[in-house]
């Protein structure tokens, strides 16, 4: 492929030469992947368990306005659960559908509820169980938080980078938090190796050769959120869609969830990456996946990833209609400009993950070929997934000046 790469200050663009025609089928092949069956039994367990309510979606009329364009809606993770992540929706929802897999192996095939679950019926199953993942922080919270609600054991690896504040909170659910040297990837491996070891179960969002199923659950339970979205806008669909990238698996599920939904009126697919963490760019250049090395040292932290996900890949590499990469600077300023909206828009408490949509929207701003090659202009409606909130209060205060809590008190 011959890659024509647009770039300005901070910001790099890529269109997907390979991109389906607004009118394709979502098509058997992918269907095999992330199914509407598949969506159809997450949502109906997911919205049994405790706690469960939709997120809010907000309007944000004055920074559409000042942004140029006609719409902007921001969905807002960072009150599910109570863990301040998309990420409660994937992780949990697999560690369950493994529970109950292993009930149904030894109780003749019963599909055991959630109530029946959280109602100690099957411990002695249950608690001969471990799970374990790799994460830079709001996945491995979501498994030991499902862990720990549904009552099995837990041990999760951090990276070198992963802050104190991340670590502390996937401890606050009773994991055993373990960190090792290098970056992501490199955890991804020695959690599978320490897995096989132990005969432990890992519950990843990323796939890898021998290892699709869970993952699959993962992306089905982050369908949630989407078809949440899907319910609000069923009759006014966004024209584009804005999504942070990572190993891919949330990116799919949003894909997949809208070309379902749909159709030939599904948004303009934007995936967003940090610069120095960006294999679905490098990947969308040659047509296949490719690893990036090196620390992808970024303040992105959830989307440090050097590997594509294969089966998001295989969704997204023809869902994707533009590859974008962005500096740091505009995800932080995202975080500022969120915390302090304009007259009456929303007070939002975005973290550095959450922010990346509208950073690309500030990063292409004012560059007429950059936004042109976005395909925004004054009639466009844009939705941003907001994927956390304060998930390390830390940081959080730090970038913004203020707490989560005074943010929204103001």
């Amino acid at each position: 492929m011959n890659a024509q790469i647009l770039k300005g200050d901070g910001v790099a663009l890529y269109t997907n030469p390979v991109a389906s025609a607004a009118d394709d089928d979502y098509g058997q092949f992918r269907a095999t992947i992330l199914h509407k069956l598949g969506f159809d039994a997450a949502e109906k367990e997911i919205s049994g368990w405790p706690g469960y309510s939709s997120t809010t979606l907000h309007a944000l009329p004055h920074l559409a306005n000042k942004l140029g364009i006609a719409e902007l809606y921001y969905k807002d993770e960072s009150t599910r659960f109570g863990l301040k992540s998309f990420k409660a929706l994937g992780g949990a929802y697999a560690v369950f559908r493994l529970i109950q897999k292993n009930i149904a192996a030894q109780h003749h095939g019963h599909l055991a509820s959630p109530e029946e679950i959280l109602s100690g019926k099957y411990a002695d199953i249950i608690s001969k169980m471990t799970v374990t993942c790799a994460t830079d922080g709001n996945h491995g919270r979501s498994v030991a938080w499902g862990a720990q609600l549904f009552g099995c054991r837990c041990v999760i690896y951090i990276h070198a980078t992963v802050s104190e504040g991340r670590r502390a909170a996937i401890a606050f659910y009773g994991a055993e938090v373990i960190r090792v040297q290098g970056n992501y990837d490199d955890s991804v491996h020695h959690a599978a190796e320490q897995a096989a070891e132990h005969g432990w179960t890992v519950v990843s969002d990323t796939t890898y050769e021998g290892y699709r199923d869970i993952p699959i659950d993962v992306m089905h339970g982050y369908g949630v959120m989407s078809r949440e979205i899907v319910n609000e806008l069923r009759d006014h669909p966004p024209t584009h869609v804005l999504v942070q990238a990572g190993v891919g698996a949330l990116a799919a599920s949003v894909c997949a969830t809208f070309w379902q939904a749909w159709g030939a009126k599904r948004p303009q697919f934007v995936i967003i990456e940090p610069e120095r963490a960006d294999c679905f760019f490098q990947s969308g250049q040659v047509g296949h996946p490719v690893v990036v090395t090196g620390d992808l040292d970024t303040v992105m932290a959830g989307l440090a990833c050097g590997e594509v996900s294969p089966v998001a890949w295989d969704i997204l590499k023809n869902g994707i209609n533009c590859y974008a990469t962005i500096a740091d600077k505009y995800a932080l300023e995202g975080m500022r400009v969120f915390a302090n909206p304009i007259a009456d828009d929303p007070k939002i408490v975005s973290g550095e993950t959450g922010s990346t949509g509208l950073g690309l929207l500030m990063a292409a701003q004012g560059n007429s070929t950059l936004w042109k090659t976005l395909g925004l202009d004054s009639n466009s409606r844009v939705l941003l997934i907001g994927s956390e909130g304060d998930t390390d209060p830390t940081i959080y205060k730090e970038v913004v000046g203020k707490t989560a809590q005074e943010v929204l008190a103001q």
